[in-house]
């Protein structure tokens, strides 16, 4: 029998380290110290980090806010990376092992901008609420049948 369960998801030491290590670059990020011009300008907000089961790579999920080259944010970004990994040890002193940093565009919110487009089309809306409506014809659902409701019976 295997000693650790593969595929099973992250385990709970990587999720800790990966909020500790959100934590780390957001602080990084926000205090300006990486002089970059496409940086500079960009608000750049971390939805999520993920480490690899050693631990000893980041990938930093980040979404620039407003930017509209954020290609040019996350090249930056990884231009930048062994900078902000220098700057972010100094709160991860924790580690054993300072992770290797990399960034990635986080789609999700596009994802989920697409699906809420979806449920609000016309034809899923009208399905929706026909599904809500439909109970059977009995105008009475809860009613027990042949039973007046009343005590008398």
């Amino acid at each position: 029998m295997a000693r650790f369960a593969t595929g099973s998801g992250p385990s709970q030491r990587q999720l800790r380290v990966s909020e500790q290590v959100r934590h780390a670059v957001s602080q990084v990020l926000a205090r300006g110290d990486v002089r970059d011009d496409t940086l500079e300008n960009a608000v750049i907000a971390i939805s999520e980090v993920r480490m690899s089961p050693d631990l000893k790579i980041a990938t930093c999920f980040v979404s620039p806010v407003g930017a509209v080259d954020s290609d040019g944010v996350i090249s930056a970004l990884n231009k930048n990376a062994k900078f902000i990994r220098g700057r972010a040890a100094s709160h991860l002193k924790q580690m054993k092992y300072m992770p290797e940093f990399r960034f990635r565009i986080d789609t999700s919110f596009d994802n989920y901008a697409k699906i809420d487009a979806l449920l609000r089309k016309p034809e899923v809306t009208r399905d929706l609420v026909d599904d809500e409506d439909d109970d059977g014809g009995d105008p009475n659902p809860g009613d027990v049948p042949g039973h007046a409701g009343d005590g008398n019976d």
